[in-house]
C-alpha cells in the first residue's frame, strides 16, 4: 500500500514527530510512504518531498533527526483552489496517477474540512492526525502543538512578571485561540495569572475592574490577564480600552503572542503523542479505517469520524475555570 502523508494549515510544534512516526510505522508494516509537500495546495502542483536521487518515496533517513524540530519538513499552506469542485477533482486524479491507497493528513479542522469534500471524488482510505496548537477537536484530549504552545506563552508570562512587579503594571497577554480558550486557560493556571479572558465565558469588564481594585487593596504589585484572541470583547487591545474607560487602577501594557507560540522545539508530551497518534494512524489503516481522525482520550488511543471533530468547538473544564478562580484569590 502506498500512503500519502502532508501537514495542513497552522503548523504546530510536534508535526515533524508525528510525520516520522507515520514514515517509519508505514515502512516498518510493509507499506510505502510519500511525502506531499504544502498540504493541499501542493497536492493541486503535484509537489512532493524528494531525497537526493529525487525518488518521491519517503526512506528511513528522510525522517531521521527531525523530531526535536518545529515547524515541519513538509511545509504547510492553505488551498482556495482546492476548495472547488474542479480543485477536488483534480486532486483524486492525482492521487490515482500516483497510486496513492491512503493519506495520512496532519492538522486541524480546517484540514479535516478538506478531507471529508476529498473523499467524495476519491475511494482511498484517508486517516488524520490532529496536528494544531489550538486545542479545539473534539476525539481528543489533547491535539499535537498544544502543550508546546501553552510551555512557550507560560515562558513569556513568567519574564513578564518580572518587568510588572518592578514596575507595578498590569499585563494583558493575547495568546492564540478563536474559538477555543485551552491555550489562555492553561497558561493561566500554570503561570499563576490572576484573571482569564475566554471564548467560552463572558467577559465582565465591571467584575474586572472591582477585582484589580481589591488586588490594590491587598497591595498587589502586579498582575496578569491573559486574554484569547477570540474573547468577545474584542482582543486584548479592545480589553485595554474598556479598562481604561472603567478607571483601571493599573498602569496597563498589552502584548500578543502571536505567531510565537507556533514555533520551537516540541516539548516531550507533544513529541509522545504524536509517535503514538502517528503509528495508531498507519495501524488504522491497515486495519481497513476511513474518514476517521486519530485520537487520544483518556490514555486510549480513538478513532472519531473527522464530522464529529469540528461538529462543535470544544469547551474548558467548569473545573479548570475554578481552579483558576481559586488560585487567583
Amino acid at each position: 500500500m502506498r500512503i500519502g502523508v502532508f501537514t495542513s494549515g497552522g503548523d504546530a510544534p510536534g508535526m515533524n514527530a508525528c510525520i516520522r512516526a507515520v514514515v517509519r510505522s508505514a515502512l516498518a508494516a510493509g507499506h510505502e510512504v510519500v511525502g506531499i509537500r504544502r498540504g493541499y495546495r501542493g497536492l493541486l502542483e503535484e509537489d512532493f518531498h524528494r531525497d537526493e536521487d529525487g525518488d518521491i518515496r519517503m526512506k528511513l533517513r528522510s525522517v531521521s533527526d527531525i523530531t526535536r524540530l518545529g515547524g515541519t519538513i513538509l511545509h504547510t499552506s492553505r488551498s482556495s483552489d482546492f476548495r472547488t469542485e474542479e480543485g477536488l477533482k483534480k486532486a483524486a486524479e492525482i492521487l490515482r496517477k500516483y497510486a496513492i491507497d491512503a493519506l495520512i493528513p496532519i492538522g486541524g479542522d480546517g484540514t479535516f474540512h478538506g478531507a471529508v469534500a476529498l473523499s467524495r471524488y476519491w475511494k482511498g482510505q484517508i486517516v488524520g492526525c490532529p496536528g494544531t496548537i489550538d486545542n479545539d477537536l473534539l476525539g481528543t484530549d489533547f491535539t499535537i502543538g498544544f502543550a508546546t504552545a501553552v510551555q512557550t506563552a507560560v515562558d513569556a508570562v513568567d519574564k513578564l512578571r518580572d518587568t510588572a512587579d518592578a514596575h507595578e503594571r498590569m499585563f494583558l497577554i493575547e495568546v492564540m485561540g478563536r474559538h477555543c480558550g485551552s491555550i489562555a486557560l492553561y497558561c493561566a493556571i500554570a503561570s499563576g495569572a490572576e484573571i482569564a479572558a475566554i471564548p467560552e465565558t463572558p467577559t465582565r469588564i465591571d467584575e474586572i475592574v472591582r477585582r484589580l481594585h481589591a488586588f490594590t487593596q491587598r497591595k498587589k504589585t502586579s498582575v496578569m490577564m491573559i486574554v484569547a484572541e477570540g474573547d468577545e470583547q474584542g482582543g486584548a487591545l479592545e480589553l485595554q480600552r474598556q479598562l481604561q474607560e472603567r478607571s483601571c487602577p493599573y498602569e496597563m501594557r498589552v502584548l500578543a503572542l502571536g505567531h510565537l507560540q507556533r514555533g520551537g522545539s516540541p516539548v516531550f508530551a507533544d513529541r509522545i503523542l504524536a509517535a503514538r497518534l502517528g503509528d495508531f494512524a498507519v495501524q488504522s489503516i491497515s486495519a481497513g479505517k476511513t474518514g476517521v481522525m486519530a485520537g487520544d482520550i483518556g490514555g486510549r488511543l480513538a478513532l472519531t469520524p473527522f464530522g464529529e471533530t469540528y461538529a462543535t468547538h470544544r469547551q474548558v473544564a467548569p473545573e479548570d475555570l475554578h481552579l483558576l478562580e481559586i488560585m487567583a484569590t
